[in-house]
């Protein structure tokens, strides 16, 4: 194991070594927050694989691969749907916006504040993200290290938390790069092949396992419409989404690199679904299909190789883990806490924005790895997340992007019922069930269309604005007192 642990050993100093030399460039809270909106198509396309491919899909999509067999990759390959769709039809208007948060784009198109209660749900959300991507640090440190929970989540936390705060997006964009090289090495061109050959083939794989784990809707149509729910519509609103199409220099760029990136995630699905597969004719009888993964790393592999693949799967978990930190800490200090100190002190004194938004990373990072040891349930806690996002912001956002009669108050209306429908549901039904989501899009979408149909239409002046930003044109700033109340 010496062989691997070098390898994971200098893997993690060069990411370290990433953020300090990020931390250089780092000189704005453009270059901090989007790296100056500057990627090209490359970068572009290697930072958004990287940070939709995190622990979840690595681990999970392996896990749901041994439990299910091939249909196992639709809950990764509907991740990759809605970055196509994203990139397909909303990427280039969103980054023509020039915002930094999906809060900004609702203050834009509905003529005010989108106010405390949508940036307070899209902080939950990327918290809860940060948080689970936290906790796989734990299942990779025991393989490596067979080392305690606590300290490995410590220690994995510690060394995002380090580079994120160092240099902000541009160490968390060279980080990505060199993680989305390592994923693609380590998954896709060792781990899968090995994988089957060790499985005898995919003769011996039919023959052994039951039909079911070749049937591609095995995993249920119900279950797959969730997926496409929460992930796919997830993946159209995520401020950590968001927040990588800000980085695109240009609409071209957030549209054919998001397409790249949308396709690489569908190859990545597959092959974690056979993966889990073989992982399941090796080993029949695991005590959990999470442990899919770690097993066939630690079995089926030969030193050296074995290093590479475990650091493909920190890289894994440190791209989501980053992503969501920066979005976490950039919807706090924009969103919340910028509000809050607005409202007390409307002509607050100059301040340095890079250092801000640096402390604010910290301390979301703290909070995160803190909140990681006291939580054991992943799952539950990945989906409160994403059903939270989808029910409460969904509709008011794709609402402002295709509908020009929304208004503010149905805005408001719609993340406030969707919002507490879907957390009282959770509470009847239980947090895994679907009907939660299901029900809470539903009241969040009726009531965005009945209350905007019974508000005046926002107004005219500020959807000028709105659509001069969204076709990249200078606009003027946003009335100081909109004719419509914005949601607070």
């Amino acid at each position: 194991m010496a062989v691997d642990y070098t390898v994971i050993v200098v893997y993690l100093a060069g990411m370290l070594a990433m953020g300090w030399w990020g931390m250089r460039r780092a000189r704005s809270k453009s270059e901090f927050l989007v790296a100056g909106r500057r990627l090209g198509p490359a970068m572009y396309s290697g930072t958004m694989a990287a940070i939709v491919l995190g622990g979840a899909s690595t681990i999970g999509g392996v896990g749901l691969g041994y439990q299910y067999g091939l249909s196992g990759a639709w809950m990764v390959f509907t991740i990759g749907l809605g970055l196509l769709a994203l990139s397909v039809f909303f990427s280039a208007r969103i980054a023509r916006l020039k915002v930094y948060t999906v809060s900004e784009m609702l203050d834009l198109r509905y003529g005010g504040r989108a106010g405390m209660i949508s940036g307070i749900v899209m902080w939950a959300y990327t918290l809860m993200l940060a948080v689970t991507s936290t906790i796989a640090y734990a299942t990779i440190f025991d393989v490596l290290f067979d080392m305690n929970r606590t300290l490995a989540i410590v220690i994995g936390g510690t060394i995002v938390v380090a580079y994120s705060t160092l240099g902000g997006m541009w160490s968390i964009t060279l980080t990505d790069m060199v993680q989305f090289v390592v994923k693609t090495i380590g998954v896709l061109l060792l781990l899968l092949p090995i994988a089957v050959v060790k499985a005898g083939g995919f003769g011996a794989m039919k023959a052994k396992l039951p039909t079911s784990y070749f049937d591609p809707l095995g995993i249920g149509g119900e279950t797959i419409f969730t997926y496409v729910l929460i992930y796919t519509f997830g993946m159209l609103i995520g401020q950590d989404i968001w927040q990588r199409v800000f980085t695109a220099r240009s609409d071209t760029t957030a549209r054919w690199g998001g397409t790249v990136a949308g396709t690489y995630c569908l190859a990545y699905a597959l092959a974690g679904a056979v993966i889990g597969t073989a992982a399941k004719v090796l080993y029949p009888k695991l005590g959990s299909p999470d442990d899919a993964f770690a097993t066939i790393v630690k079995d089926e592999l030969p030193v050296g190789v074995r290093g590479l693949v475990l650091a493909a799967a920190l890289a894994a978990v440190m791209s989501t883990s980053s992503g969501a930190l920066i979005a976490c800490a950039t919807v706090a200090n924009n969103d919340i806490w910028a509000r809050l100190k607005g409202a007390v002190r409307p002509s607050a004194e100059e301040h340095d924005e890079v250092r801000g938004n640096r402390a604010f990373i910290l301390i979301m990072g703290v909070v995160a790895i803190g909140t990681a040891i006291a939580l054991n349930d992943v799952v539950e806690a990945l989906t409160v997340a994403y059903n939270l996002l989808v029910a409460g912001l969904l509709v008011p956002i794709l609402g402002g992007l295709l509908w020009k009669r929304g208004t503010a108050q149905g805005a408001l209306a719609s993340v406030v019922v969707g919002g507490l429908a879907v957390v009282g549901l959770m509470a009847g039904y239980g947090i895994l069930a679907n009907e939660p989501v299901y029900y809470g899009l539903l009241s969040s979408l009726a009531a965005y269309v009945v209350v905007s149909l019974a508000t005046r239409p926002t107004d005219a002046a500020v959807l000028a604005v709105w659509r001069e930003r969204l076709a990249g044109r200078s606009a003027p700033e946003l009335p100081s007192e909109p004719a419509a109340a914005a949601p607070q």
